[in-house]
């Protein structure tokens, strides 16, 4: 971990509005989209009508007639052509002990298909129109094969078999925890509590579906790729050497605005791929725009759990044992963390803020004939602690405990930081006790009861959800490089390799640049998205702030150094006297002087610069508790989220007020997932909710005020600034929160458990069978 000076101070504490809003709600936001068409080609992708086929035939003869079509590509023509196709972290060994294996990633199917909107032919043309009419003209004749789109039937003998090397479907699987003890645990507890449990497939809903422009540099013969990144250097280090086998350093990557990543934006994509291949080969600038049913079908998905869970507890609530087994769906092909996700990231949290030593988790990843499955607003965390945090609520309930009391008798207490988790985690510092005790107080627990009998008044059930969660961030990437300019012009610029997609990164670094240089905000520039100036792992894992926050605090440092020692040669005196302060130099106790951009114009390139690294000792663990209130009318199932109450320990808040926004969005997407959202695929492996007429999230009266306070009474140990990431801590407290208040409301009548999302339909009918078993069980 980088040692920074005491009197560094990075900002923290200011709510600065985001610098980032006056261009982007004004019109002048940095889209692929707005980019000018200047003759552009643009291109069209022929998508696969069946889950699993084989490809007999592909017929582009009449396509080729129509005017203004410039060339179509098969994945034959690929294939003839040496074109890689897009890798994934082989890492894991299946259940037999042998490496896993998955089919190959093509940009474009080769003789077989194995998910319905797999991408089997592209066209391109010199207008969008054209490319699609000429797209719908080729004629593909497919052997239609069975598919299997659950993940759990995939593993039944006889199941149709993705690919012929993993017959069994499986891709890979982990173990954690000793399974004897954990039985012998399970034969003397007191109580025994179980649970199936399952988070279903989304589909991230970004504002800005993707988009992809490529076009030959003239005056260099350098590809330049125009695409929404969370990872720019990765995308440019995948496309050009596995993809189109050349020298990364011929590839330079651009990323602008992206309007909403959540994950979904971290791999190269095949539409990416086949947008650079076309311009390669055609010489021309070729565009490509996903409509939104091409996100549904084309896109990478997330979440896809299936689990059954199962505490043993003594006669007080304390947890003996915790045994999960799990099955996660990968889709047809793995991406790059399609595997990790459900083997490794929800491990790390499942045992959530809990003192839980002895447990035993089986993972499985396994294929079916459905979209990839990737990274997705918390990645295997929201899973993982919506698995622990059900079943603490329903073993509050089989044994008659409240749910705060069964959760302080196993929460990990202060003295034991550092905790090091049942699967080798180390969390650094967090105060679990005293977050659900503030959190009570701010939601007026005491005040529920007579809320939930003025609910009742009014015919409706009323319930309460309770979570106390934690997350693992930082993406396995605990450095960042970043470099910092100071100009002649009177202006500072930060070059760093992470990504903003929304989370106000101009502003915070802004902040933290200004406050340590003392030189205003509006003289400093944050570029990003550039991987000629920049190169660093990028933005994934809530990692930006207190890994690339890390560096942006060393490089201020660096500059500040190098610019006293610049000074003590044009001042003629010795560095120890010369003092930094607000953008000027001066030798102690006179009156002799120079500033920092006088400095820079006597640099080459009229520029003072620094490349700098910061350095994190290991992730953070953001935490909190989380309240709810949920009202639902029996008559038409109608679940709503009335009151919502957090208490977020993010460490030190550097920008208070974007912490409290990025919270306010990861809960939205929580009530998302717990109310309305669900991915559905026919037994033909058809997708059923294809656009937003079938797939629903929550509209802005569906969200409630959501009251966020911050607490930083646990700073965070591993990196100098304290800070602990946020972007992803209301996706991971939403989902369990929502859920268990919904089953609160429902226990009264008999309902213990139902698998989210909990539609209407799905609280209606559930209702109705209760009502119905009641009256028949009293007749």
């Amino acid at each position: 971990m980088n040692i920074l000076p005491n009197n560094m101070r990075f900002g923290a504490g200011q709510p600065v509005k985001r610098l980032e809003d006056q261009r982007l709600l004004t019109g002048k936001g940095q889209f692929i989209d707005d980019k000018a068409e200047d003759g552009a080609l643009w291109l069209y992708v022929l998508r696969s009508p069946h889950a699993y086929a084989k490809i007999v035939s592909i017929d582009a003869a009449a396509a080729r007639e129509i005017a203004g079509v410039q060339a179509i590509y098969t994945g034959a023509d690929l294939v003839a052509d040496d074109v890689g196709t897009i890798p994934t972290l082989a890492i894991f060994k299946r259940p037999d002990g042998k490496p896993m294996t998955v089919p190959p990633r093509r940009l474009l199917a080769h003789e077989v298909v194995r998910f319905t909107g797999e991408a089997v032919a592209a066209v391109v043309a010199t207008s969008r129109t054209i490319a699609q009419e000429a797209a719908e003209a080729i004629a593909v004749d497919y052997e239609v094969l069975q598919a299997v789109t659950d993940p759990v039937k995939a593993l039944e003998p006889g199941a149709p078999v993705v690919w012929a090397e993993a017959p069994d479907n499986i891709v890979a699987a982990m173990s954690y925890g000793d399974a004897a003890k954990v039985e012998e645990a399970f034969s003397s507890a007191a109580h025994k509590v179980s649970l199936d449990i399952t988070s279903q497939r989304l589909v991230p809903s970004a504002m800005e579906p993707r988009s992809t422009i490529a076009e030959i540099e003239k005056k260099t013969g350098r590809l330049l790729l125009h695409v929404q990144s969370q990872t720019p250097a990765s995308t440019r280090d995948v496309l050009a050497e596995a993809v189109l086998k050349r020298p990364k350093e011929s590839v330079r990557v651009l990323v602008g605005d992206i309007g909403g990543g959540f994950g979904q934006k971290t791999n190269l994509y095949p539409e990416d791929g086949i947008v650079a291949y076309a311009a390669t080969k055609l010489a021309k600038k070729i565009r490509w725009r996903a409509e939104r049913t091409d996100e549904f079908v084309g896109g990478t998905h997330g979440r896809d759990l299936t689990s059954t869970a199962e505490f043993a507890l003594d006669a007080k609530g304390r947890v003996l044992a915790y045994r999960v087994r799990s099955i996660g769906a990968t889709g047809a092909y793995s991406s790059g963390a399609a595997n990790i996700i459900p083997l490794v990231l929800g491990p790390f949290v499942q045992t959530g803020v809990y003192d839980l030593p002895l447990v035993h988790f089986e993972v499985k990843t396994v294929m079916t004939h459905t979209a990839p499955v990737g990274a997705y607003r918390g990645a295997g965390r929201p899973e993982a602690v919506f698995i622990v945090e059900r079943l603490f609520d329903t073993a509050a309930r089989q044994i008659g405990i409240d749910p705060r009391a069964i959760r302080k008798a196993n929460y990990i207490k202060p003295a034991q930081l550092p905790y090091t988790n049942a699967v080798g985690q180390v969390y650094d510092s967090g105060a679990f006790a005293h977050m659900l005790e503030r959190a009570s107080k701010l939601a007026d627990w005491d005040g529920f009861n007579a809320r939930k009998r003025e609910a009742k008044k009014r015919g409706m059930l009323y319930g309460r959800g309770l979570t106390s969660y934690i997350e693992w961030t930082g993406g396995r990437a605990h450095t960042e490089k970043v470099s910092l300019h100071a100009t002649s012009e009177g202006r500072v610029i930060l070059h760093s390799g992470t990504m903003a997609m929304g989370q106000g990164l101009q502003t915070t670094y802004t902040q933290m640049i200004s406050d340590t240089l003392g030189i205003p905000l509006d003289k400093i520039d944050v570029v990003q998205g550039d991987t000629d100036l920049a190169t660093g792992f990028g933005s994934v894992g809530s990692r930006s702030l207190f890994v690339g926050g890390t560096a942006v605090a060393v490089s201020s440092n660096d500059l500040i150094t190098k610019a006293r020692e610049k000074a003590s040669n044009l001042l003629e005196t010795a560095v120890e006297d010369i003092e930094y302060r607000d953008g000027v130099l001066t030798v102690v106790g006179t009156d002799r002087r120079i500033s920092l951009f006088e400095i820079a114009g006597k640099e080459r390139q009229a520029k003072l610069s620094v490349d700098s690294e910061g350095e994190v000792d290991g992730p953070s663990w953001p935490n909190g508790t989380h309240v709810c209130e949920v009202e639902i009318d029996p008559e038409t199932g109608i679940s709503r989220v009335v009151r919502y109450t957090t208490v977020d320990d993010v460490g030190v808040a550097v920008n208070p007020m974007l912490v409290a926004g990025q919270i306010h969005g990861g809960v939205a997407q929580g009530i998302g997932q717990a109310l309305y959202e669900n991915v559905a695929y026919d037994a033909d492996g058809q997708l059923l909710t294809a656009t937003y007429q079938d797939y629903c999230i929550p509209r802005a009266d569906d969200v409630p005020p959501i009251v966020v306070t911050l607490d930083d009474s646990a700073p965070c140990r591993t990196n100098p600034l304290g800070a602990k990431g946020c972007g992803e801590s209301g996706a991971i407290g939403g989902p369990p929160c929502v859920t268990n208040g919904v089953m609160d409301a429902l226990f009264e009548l008999g309902i213990t458990n139902l698998q989210t999302p909990l539609t209407p339909e799905k609280v209606w009918q559930a209702i109705s069978e209760a009502k119905a078993a009641k009256a028949k069980a009293s007749a």
